[in-house]
Order: C-alpha cells, then structure tokens, then sequence
C-alpha cells in the first residue's frame, strides 16, 4: 500500500492541485446556488477534461464532487433552503442556529470529518463493504425502505396523526407521474408536462424557500430573517466541549452514510434523514431538534458526507454506479481509458490510490475554504429582508428554469411554496412529507421488482436475513411509537 501511495504523490503537481481548489470552489457555489447541482457541476465541467490528462482530469472533477456535496449547507442553514437534496435535514436545525454563526461552522467541520472517515472507510475496507452491497437485491432494498418509512412515525412524535397525514401526503404527491417499471402516466389529467412527475429539486425549492417567503411576507414584524448583530466569530464559532459532546453521534452519522452509500440509488438524502432521526431517538431531549440544536446539524452534515465515499465504493470495486454523480464519474473514467471494477484494483492501482489522494487533498481544500468564507457567508443574514427576499426568490426563479429549461419547473416552486406555507399554518410538519416523497417512489419500484421476481407470491418477501433485519426493526419503530402514545394517553388520565 505504501508503494502505490508513494506512486500516486509522484502523480501530483502544482496544476492539478490547482484544479482539485478550483474544483472544490466551483462545487461549492453550485451546491449553495438553490437549483444547481454537484451533477449539473460535473457535467458541465466533463467536456474540459477530454483533452486533459488522466491525472489533471480526475482532480478537476474529484474536487468539484467534494465541493458540491458540503455547499448545500451554505444556503440550507443561511436561508432555509436545501442546496441540494442532501443538505434537507440539516435546515431543520441549522436555519433556527443561523443568528449565531455556529451552525456553518458545525456543518463545515462535520462535513470534512465526515468525508475524511468515509474516504478513509473506501480506501481501508471497500472490498468488504462492496461485498455486502452486492447482496442487496429488490427484497432487501423494499425492506430499506418500508424502514425508512416507518421513521415518519419518529419524526412526528408531538402529534402522530399530523405527521402521518405530512408523510403520506409526500408520498401521494411522488406518485404523480409515469409509474415505475411499465412508465404508465398517473394523476397527470392529460398535462405531459407532468408525465416525469415533479423535479425533486423544484419541490425542495418551494417547501422550502418559497413557502418560507410566503410565511415571511404574511406577518408585519422587523427582523423575521434570523439576524446577526455583530457577532464574532472566533474559529469556527463552537467551543471544544461542544465538539467532543458530539462524538458518538459523530461515529454513528459516519456509519449510516457510508452504509446508506454504497447502496445504488438510495444516495446522501435518505442517509442524513436517517442520521438525524437517529440522533433525535438517542437524544436525551429528543423534542428539541428542529429548534436549533447542536446535534442535527452534526448528524445531517457528517452522514451526507460519509455518503461520498460510500457512493465511490461500489464504484471503483465492482464498476458499479450508486447515483447519477457517480454515473458521471463512471464517464469520466472510462473516456481515460480506466476501467472501474475489481481488475482496477491490480492493473492500475496507482491511478486507484490517485483518486483516494485527491479526495484527502479536496476534502482538506473544501475545509479550509470554507473556513475563510464563513465571516462573509455570516454577513448575509445582516442583509435587510427588503434586499435579501427579491434576491432569494431571483434565485430559486433562475435555479428552478436551469434544471430542464422549462417553465413548468418554476410552477412547480409555487406550487409548492403554497403546499409549504399551508402546511405550516395547519401544523403539518415538512420532515414526513419530504421523507415521503423522496422514499414513496423507491418503495414502490423495489415492491413491484420483488413481486415480478417472486411471480406473485408473499413469502419470498421474508426469506432474506437482510430484509428480515430491516422489517424487525420497523416493527420495533412502530412499536415503541404505539408505547409512547399509549404511556401519554395514561398520564394525561
């Protein structure tokens, strides 16, 4: 290992480094822009490297992946909007912190640590996390999901039945659109412009910022965006003992996005969804989250990160793409003359170890930069609500137009701004409604695989010890759910 890492140094140069801070910059302000993406990023950027050469190509594209990923927290925590669909769970904490500059420094420490274990995890234990990954076929991936599901129930602890009507609302509102596997249009009443259903983004877009905006813009009060009065940062804003406080949810967040990873198709969203209802489950004050607490921004932040390198497991292991980003890569490779698979690993284990470098190098890049930036990212909120709300609404707009080139998208945010804001005036919580709407159409698409595959029948449903494992603990979801309300039924007796 010590010799192909000693090969993979001598590889580096000041321009490729300088590519891999480029990268990372670019990534960064894609990932914080509403609407853009780290993979509308990499695409754009994926014509530049055809006339590269293999090394400099790779750290351009490495660089603006880890850049991508952690931008989304800039505007999720400044304005409560997801930059990217990774970054959902971290506005349900980091946009009530934003007033005191912490939460940016949490979320930016967290991210890189984050990304530093799972980059760590691929180049230590790839082999063996692939090898479990290429188990999961459509019975486990359905029992995944009928998991995720049922952490709609967790989610809504104050009052089950609004967060239940949230979740499912999601999850009607996923369905519309061609229908998996046989592409059938549902609940599209003759428009095609609904035929590919909503954009996740634009949706993200409107529950979030525009039905924030519209929540804004109904009351008469000074200050409702959170404001900075001269706050001093010193280094990233959290003290030590906050930092080692967060250590176990730390390791845990690190676990569930390497594992959640390098599962195809599943990507960094579910895994810090999943994070944080984590977090708030082993929370000695669970009720807390989602009113500012140190612990959701750790637990969103540190999972959709881990999920980097879980995602680029499957991918240098078995040649196999866990999301539309690696998918690019995946391109980007094979354009090189660099076959992705279990042969990478012993006829080019340089260009391999080349690749775990500049993610190291990167992720140090993507810290540092921010770092420098989060002052400046912290004056944004002195901004004056009269400036700040056109300002925001212009970019959701132009974000919303740029991911197909269509106005229906734009619609779209309305729409759902007006969903958003509705929601929030009869106390129906976003969290079950996103979790729905991004887990509603995966759990269909496997359940319809597992019942072509199982030509009908029930029963191979439940003969896979994964899936088994996956159903036990829904079922101890749902049942420590019933306790609970059973156990506040009794005192309120």
């Amino acid at each position: 290992m010590g010799t192909y890492f000693a090969q993979a140094i001598s590889m580096l140069s000041i321009p490729n480094i300088g590519l891999m801070l480029g990268g990372v910059i670019v990534g960064l302000i894609f990932g914080a822009i509403p609407g853009l993406s780290t993979t509308m990023a990499i695409a754009l950027f994926l014509p530049m490297t055809f006339r590269m050469v293999l090394a400099d190509g790779m750290a351009l594209l490495i660089g603006v992946y880890i850049g991508g990923f952690s931008g989304g927290l800039i505007a999720a925590i400044l304005m409560n909007i997801p930059g990217t669909a990774a970054s959902i769970a971290t506005t349900f904490d980091g946009y009530p912190m934003a007033r005191q500059g912490k939460a940016l420094g949490l979320g930016i420490v967290f991210s890189f640590l984050g990304g530093g274990l799972s980059i760590l995890a691929l180049i230590f234990i790839s082999p063996v996390l692939a090898g479990i990954a290429i188990k999961f076929g459509s019975y486990e991936y359905f029992a995944l999901c009928f998991f995720a599901l049922t952490m709609i129930v967790t989610m809504s602890s104050d009052n089950y039945a609004k967060g239940l009507i949230s979740g499912l609302l999601g999850v009607l509102l996923s369905m519309i659109g061609g229908a998996p596997i046989d592409g059938l249009p549902r609940f599209t009443f003759g428009n095609h412009a609904l035929d590919g259903g909503f954009d996740l983004v634009a949706v993200l877009v409107g529950i979030f910022a525009v039905a924030e905006l519209f929540e804004l813009a109904a009351v008469k009060r000074k200050n409702v965006i959170a404001q900075v009065h001269d706050t001093k940062i010193k280094g990233f804003g959290f003290s030590l003992k906050e930092f080692f406080a967060e250590k176990w949810n730390y390791l845990r967040s690190s676990v569930i996005g390497i594992l959640i990873g390098i599962l195809p198709g599943i990507g960094g969203s579910l895994a810090s969804l999943m994070s944080y209802n984590a977090a708030k489950k082993m929370s000695k004050d669970p009720d807390a989250f989602g009113t500012g607490v140190n612990a959701g921004v750790v637990a969103s932040e540190t999972a959709n990160n881990a999920a980097i390198g879980g995602a680029l497991i499957p991918l240098l292991s078995l040649g196999i793409p866990g999301d539309a980003v690696t998918a690019l890569l995946l391109g980007a490779f094979t354009m090189q003359g660099v076959q992705p698979g279990p042969l990478l690993f012993q006829n080019q284990p340089g260009i391999v170890y080349f690749i775990f470098v500049a993610l190291l190098i990167s992720n140090v890049f993507m810290l540092f930069t921010e770092f420098f930036a989060i002052r400046g990212f912290v004056n944004l909120l002195k901004i004056k609500r009269e400036y700040l709300f056109p300002a925001i609404i212009l970019l959701c707009i132009l974000g919303a137009y740029g991911l197909n080139n269509r106005i229906f998208d734009v619609v779209t945010i309305l729409i759902f701004g007006v969903v958003g804001y509705f929601m929030k005036r009869w106390g129906l919580k976003t969290q079950p409604f996103i979790l729905g709407y991004l887990v509603g159409p995966m759990a269909e698409l496997y359940f319809r695989r597992s019942f072509m595959y199982s030509e009908g029948r029930i029963l191979p449903f439940f003969t896979s010890p994964i899936a088994l494992l996956f159903y036990a603990v829904a079922l101890l979801n749902i049942g420590l759910a019933v306790k609970e309300v059973i156990k506040k039924k009794s005192f309120s007796k």
